[in-house]
């Protein structure tokens, strides 16, 4: 896997850079129509739904968490609150995740945030070579080793989805 700049390149791809590992971003022809942003980055890149994963903000006890699971799955808020050792989560408000991470909902990614929140990606993540998760746009993925991505975001592991 080799890295490639992209002009210009969004907060995620600068981070990356920035630590140095190596990356691939991989664009595609984003519908406004898709059901799934997620699903539609599966297929329309071809890859199995399960490497893919979603990037989705909740509040954990009143606190913004991230959490990072398989597009094919859920988030499981009750195994997020645990991993980060609270007791109630539920799903943030979009207008908020928006602003904490700056990126539009559908292109949320966890590398990159404008503001660093605690975050768990699905253990799920380290059964494969590579991951891909939002690279900050719709229509964007950036592909990269798991150990990478927990790394960058500091994140815990554990199983957080169903």
């Amino acid at each position: 896997m080799a890295k490639k700049k992209q002009g210009g390149g969004t907060p995620a791809t600068v981070a990356l850079e920035a630590a140095g590992v190596e990356f691939t971003v991989h664009a595609y022809q984003h519908d406004p129509a898709a059901a799934s942003y997620g699903g539609e980055a599966a297929e329309l890149l071809g890859i199995e739904a399960g490497r893919v994963f979603k990037t989705l903000v909740a509040e954990v006890d009143g606190k913004l968490t991230v959490g990072v699971v398989p597009v094919s799955g859920q988030l499981d808020l009750k195994a997020l609150a645990g991993a980060v050792g609270g007791k109630r989560a539920a799903m943030a408000d979009p207008a908020a995740a928006e602003r904490s991470s700056g990126y539009v909902l559908g292109g949320i990614s966890p590398l990159g945030q404008r503001k660093a929140l605690p975050t768990v990606v699905d253990a799920s993540a380290l059964e494969h070579a590579t991951v891909y998760v939002s690279a900050g746009r719709r229509g964007l993925e950036v592909e990269l080793a798991p150990a990478d991505l927990v790394a960058l975001t500091r994140a815990g592991v554990a199983r957080i989805g169903r």
